[in-house]
């Protein structure tokens, strides 16, 4: 049986945090920024972990166990 390939795209979406977590940028700060707040820009910028629902289909596209 051949190697599983991993998910190119998701693999410059996500990063394995030390603890094996999952971790994202957020969505919503490529464009139209004129008419969100200061604060929500600034909040955009932080990294957030992918949510334990998810979790499982994001490993299997980055062919971890």
């Amino acid at each position: 049986m051949p190697k599983m390939k991993t998910n190119r795209s998701a693999a410059k979406r996500f990063k394995v945090t030390g603890t094996g977590k999952i971790k994202r940028e957020k969505a919503y700060r490529s464009h139209i920024l004129t008419k969100k707040t200061r604060k929500t820009k600034r909040n955009l910028r932080q990294s957030t972990l992918v949510h334990k629902s998810d979790e499982k289909r994001v490993k299997k596209m980055l062919c971890m166990r």
